[in-house]
């Protein structure tokens, strides 16, 4: 999504260490000549680890740093000393990362709550020692184990944006203005379309004890649902959100239309999204007469949407809006 540090999808290699063979000894000091079997086991390999961490927001910090190589387990040794297990890798990443196998592309991983670990390659398991092996009928075994292998592939991690709140709307509707206004959040601002090619998130403060997360997410373009524009890797990003807020600039030519479109452009895309809550804000009602902020209302009553008319220019309304996503946040009616 192009040149900035946002990095939503990249693949990594990983490849787990394998086990320590297990130890072929047979016990002996100076008072035993011949003693039983005293080999010891193998250790494990190196696990490679995905980590949770609510402070990235990003993959971008494995775009320099792609293969990830766990140790091998140390070997058994004599006198049934077990081989020590190797170190874990352990990779962190952003709330809301998944991860899939390349080349099946089947989930292997999903990270979602802080400090979560997930193991995406197994180190293999130390080989057993010859000791292990002594029974009744069999009391000098001269073998034992190898240590099992480890796991390489290349590996697909995705992020999903995890946030409360989603903002949906055309390119230049003021979404980034928006998230500006509500949170501490400072997106770049400009007046073109797709100003914003990389989900910004803030933290909105409702009053002293409430908050929540709300991402402004690249503006939607008609046919994004086949990838065109910035597609379906936007889409992406608003499958985690409980709330889709639709925000609507005043200026627009057909609200109710575009509106429409927008919810087509999910239904494409994936019919569930449309099960979220759906709240549409009006942007840019400073541009509004009284008597035109009526007639827009009376329109949206026809789509039995939850709405509200905002500015982020004259604050209209805006505390209003804070309030109103953290109570259909907190509830469990879906508006629809």
């Amino acid at each position: 999504m192009g040149d900035d540090n946002f990095v939503d999808s990249i693949r990594i290699f990983v490849k787990s260490g394998k086990g320590g063979a297990g130890s072929i000894h047979f016990h002996r000091d100076r008072f035993t000549r011949k003693g039983g079997p005293d080999g010891g086991d193998g250790g494990r390999g190196g696990h490679i680890i995905l980590k949770g961490n609510r402070n990235l927001w990003t993959l971008l910090h494995l775009r320099y740093h792609k293969h990830f190589i766990a140790k091998d387990g140390e070997n058994g040794s004599s006198n049934h000393k077990t081989g020590a297990d190797a170190e874990d890798i352990i990779i962190e990443v952003p709330l809301g990362t998944i991860a899939r196998n390349d080349e099946t592309k089947e989930i292997i991983a999903e990270i979602t709550e802080h400090n979560q670990q997930a193991i995406i390659a197994y180190g293999g398991r130390g080989g057993k020692g010859n000791a292990f092996f002594k029974s009744p009928t069999m009391q000098t075994p001269r073998f034992a184990q190898p240590g099992e292998p480890g796991v390489e592939m290349w590996v697909q991690l995705e992020l999903k944006i995890l946030a409360d709140v989603g903002l949906v709307g055309f390119p230049n509707a003021g979404k980034s203005t928006l998230l500006a206004t509500v949170s501490a959040a400072r997106p770049k601002i400009a007046d073109y379309p797709f100003t914003t090619l990389k989900p910004n998130v803030g933290i909105v403060n409702v009053d002293t004890i409430h908050s929540f997360v709300m991402a402004d997410i690249p503006g939607i373009i008609e046919g994004a649902h086949r990838g065109k524009g910035l597609g379906i890797r936007f889409l992406r990003h608003i499958e985690r959100n409980s709330i889709l807020l639709f925000l609507i600039p005043a200026n627009s030519e057909n609200i109710l239309n575009e509106y429409n479109i927008l919810l087509n452009e999910l239904r494409q895309y994936n019919p569930q999204l449309l099960q979220k809550k759906r709240i549409i804000a009006i942007s840019k009602a400073d541009l509004l007469s009284n008597e035109e902020e009526k007639q827009i209302l009376l329109k949206l009553k026809e789509i039995n949407n939850t709405s509200i008319i905002v500015s982020s220019v004259t604050q209209k309304n805006i505390q209003r809006l804070k309030r109103l996503l953290w109570e259909t946040l907190n509830t469990d009616t879906l508006s629809s």
